[in-house]
């Protein structure tokens, strides 16, 4: 039994295999090609007997298989299939008219082409030729590039043509001489020869003229960077080139000459300035440029060449320039009344010189001359700060400064070097003793310290020089400028004594500050005061100089406002007796010199002393004047009582002290020749004056006898009305005639004078 079961199970088995085996063989039929299905069939009968009938079998059951699935898919498609044969036979008459005219088409196109393909042939023909002309001539400039007029358009290859024609002449000419395209060439090369001369000069001119209109920007470059040529600016090649070809041709002389004479010509022009150089820095500017740019070339033309120019020629032409460059300089400077330009021309000649100076040429006139223009700079600096001081005196009050508070008392001294240990002990409100045109002028004078240190600043000058440059320019200004300033000031009508007054107070107080500006200019320059041939400050003078014009000016004004009131006297000459007092003028004249002489009290003491004394001299002489006026002709005793009453108050307020400081009767001396005189003739004591005549203890001394003749002679009687003398004929005769021996005797004394004289 179990037996047959593995007999069974062995059977079942191998009939799996077989239809396994047939399985593979039927899909490498399917899927292999033609050619090698016949071994896949050996296969099927090497293996057990029968086996190919059960393949056979397999494969009538994949057959039948196959033929289902294909009739399923034709019945699937045969419909599609048939539209598609219905839609085939419709177009198949638009198939066979498209066909027609297609044919038709194609005939004519091929008509037409027939003329293009033979104008196309003969163009590629055209074009082979031109193609071949073309390298016919390159090959030619190639080997004779002289002989071409062609290649002397290209500036590249002067040089290199003007050899190539020197090999055709000494070369290879002369090898195939007989041929007469030689001598045709041989009769070319000449002219070819001048031909180049002519484009190279042609060349060299415009190069010239380029550098000319150019010169400013190559100046303006060299100025502000300190390069030379070697950038884009300028091309050089033309000159190298031009040379070149003149020296080949052994013409460099005719070369050399021209190229100098034009440039000096360019020298001319360039030195030549504007009309209105003077008027803007800009002109100065482009005139500089220009002859930076002039010379930065040469220059370089100097180095880059061997003797086209040399170190003679620009010192030449560097020398004339030099001068030209100085006398237009000069000329246009002095028009200059803006400071602030001829700063900005100083600025533009120290950058000239330092760039030409840097290209080795010399500028040392060019500094010598910065000191005259320095000068003009101080000029104009003069000129303006005189206008800025006149406006500080034209708007100055000339009374004391009022301080509130202790801001406003800094304020003033943070601007002023002020110091009063009594002020500072007042308290506020207060006043300074100088007016506001104090500060502003030490202010003012000192900003002109600092215009003037600018113009020393790029100079390369030591600090001594500095400090002289500055000394003297502030020396100027205070000596000329605010000095004249001062004098006008003082002699405008309209200042009167109490601005005279403030005026003196200022100049005192400037004059103390003077040492201040000295330490202020030390500062500045880092120069001792004590440092041999330093130069002093001339301030003092200034200010003395303005004060004492100022006293002269009071005592002028004193004067003339005195004169102003005796010309208000109106004295009764003939009156029989006085008024018992003053003459109201007098008292007038008295009292304002009284409140004048109060405002007086912060003058220096000499000052209102001497301005004292001179009124009460001009008030005497005045006085004695008018008694020996020659258009007076007769005076009264009673007018003399008058008179004498008028002297008497002026005696008085002589010995008042109306300013302090006169020791005794110093002031009253001033009236003491009128004292005499009128006491002469009020005690009638002519006795003891012709008795003590001459002697020094005499006591009418200060009597002049011509004086004492003057004024007796119009008391003589001359008329009976309102003469004195009527009452001496009246009481004694005798007295009449003892006057007539007085006048005798008094003209005995003036002739005796007159002779002795």
């Amino acid at each position: 039994m179990n037996t047959v079961t593995i007999r069974a199970n062995m059977a079942e088995s191998e009939s799996l295999e077989t239809v396994t085996e047939h399985e593979r063989i039927l899909q490498e039929i399917e899927s292999t090609d033609t050619a090698c299905v016949g071994p896949t069939l050996r296969s099927v009968y090497d293996d057990q007997p029968n086996a190919h009938k059960r393949f056979m079998e397999k494969l009538d059951a994949r057959i039948r298989n196959h033929d289902r699935e294909i009739e399923k898919m034709c019945n699937f498609h045969h419909q599609g299939f048939v539209d598609a044969i219905t839609e085939l036979l419709k177009v198949r008459a638009d198939a066979e008219k498209l066909m027609g005219q297609v044919s038709d088409t194609n005939r004519r196109l091929q008509d037409a082409g027939r003329e293009v393909t033979a104008q196309t042939e003969e163009v590629i023909r055209c074009r082979i030729q031109q193609r071949n002309m073309a390298t016919t001539v390159e090959k030619l400039q190639l080997c004779i590039p002289g002989e071409t007029p062609h290649l002397c358009k290209n500036l590249s290859v002067y040089y290199s043509a003007l050899k190539t024609m020197e090999q055709l002449e000494n070369i290879y000419i002369p090898r195939v001489s007989q041929y007469r395209f030689c001598q045709i060439m041989a009769e070319t090369l000449p002219k070819l020869r001048e031909e180049i001369k002519e484009i190279s000069m042609s060349d060299l001119k415009d190069f010239l003229e380029s550098i000319r209109k150019h010169s400013d920007k190559i100046g303006e470059t060299a100025m502000r960077q300190s390069l030379g040529p070697g950038n884009d600016l300028v091309d050089f090649s033309p000159v190298y080139r031009c040379l070149h070809i003149y020296t080949v041709l052994g013409d460099r002389e005719t070369f050399e000459n021209y190229y100098r004479k034009q440039r000096k010509k360019q020298a001319r022009l360039v030195l030549q300035p504007q009309s209105n150089m003077h008027e803007t820095v800009e002109g100065y500017r482009k005139y500089f440029n220009q002859i930076v740019g002039f010379f930065v070339v040469e220059d370089h033309i100097l180095h880059a060449t061997q003797g086209l120019v040399t170190r003679a020629f620009t010192d030449e032409l560097w020398n004339m320039a030099l001068s030209k460059i100085i006398a237009v300089l000069r000329t246009h400077s002095s028009y200059c009344s803006d400071p602030d330009l001829v700063l900005e021309l100083k600025n533009l000649i120290v950058i000239f010189a330092d760039t030409l100076q840097g290209y080795g040429f010399p500028v040392n006139r060019l500094f010598d001359l910065l000191f005259e223009v320095r000068d003009q700079y101080n000029e104009t600096l003069l000129k303006k700060w005189a206008l800025v001081f006149r406006d500080i005196f034209e708007q100055d009050n000339y009374s004391p400064i009022p301080v509130e508070n202790e801001e406003e008392y800094k304020a003033v001294v943070s601007r002023f070097p002020f110091h009063d240990a009594e002020i500072e002990k007042q308290q506020f409100p207060k006043k300074l003793p100088m007016s506001q045109s104090v500060p502003q002028i030490y202010s003012q004078v000192k900003e002109f310290i600092y215009a003037s240190l600018k113009f020393s600043e790029s100079l390369h000058r030591s600090s001594t020089e500095i400090d002289d440059m500055l000394r003297k320019s502030t020396n100027l200004l205070l000596t000329r400028t605010l000095s004249s300033c001062l004098q006008n000031l003082i002699k405008k009508p309209h200042i009167g004594l109490t601005e005279l007054v403030q005026i003196i107070i200022n100049t005192t107080h400037l004059e103390y500050a003077c040492k201040y500006l000295e330490d202020f200019i030390t500062n500045i320059t880092n120069v001792s005061p004590e440092t041999v041939h330093t130069t002093r400050l001339y301030g003092l003078s200034t200010f003395k100089d303005a004060r004492h014009a100022a006293e002269g000016e009071i005592y002028t004004k004193l004067n003339q406002k005195i004169d102003e009131f005796i010309q208000l006297a109106d004295y009764e000459w003939g009156m029989a007796e006085s008024d018992g007092r003053a003459s109201g003028y007098l008292m007038d004249l008295i009292n304002f010199l009284r409140s004048t002489f109060q405002v007086f009290t912060h003058l220096p003491g000499k000052v209102a002393q001497t301005a004292c004394m001179s009124a009460c001299k001009h008030l005497a002489t005045s006085l004695m004047q008018m008694l020996l006026d020659t258009e007076l002709k007769q005076i009264s005793m009673g007018a003399i009582q008058q008179f004498n009453l008028d002297v008497i108050q002026c005696e008085l307020f002589a010995s008042s002290e109306p300013v302090p400081g006169f020791q005794g009767d110093t002031l009253q001396l001033a009236f003491i020749d009128l004292r005499q005189l009128l006491d002469l003739f009020m005690v009638w004591d002519w006795s003891t004056y012709l008795a003590d005549y001459g002697q020094p203890t005499s006591k009418y001394l200060r009597v002049n006898p011509s004086t004492a003749l003057a004024l007796l002679e119009k008391m003589k009687d001359t008329s009976k009305k309102n003469n004195i003398f009527s009452q001496f004929r009246k009481n004694d005769r005798d007295k009449q005639k003892l006057i007539e021996t007085v006048v005798k005797q008094l003209r005995s004394l003036v002739n005796g004078m007159s002779q002795h004289s």
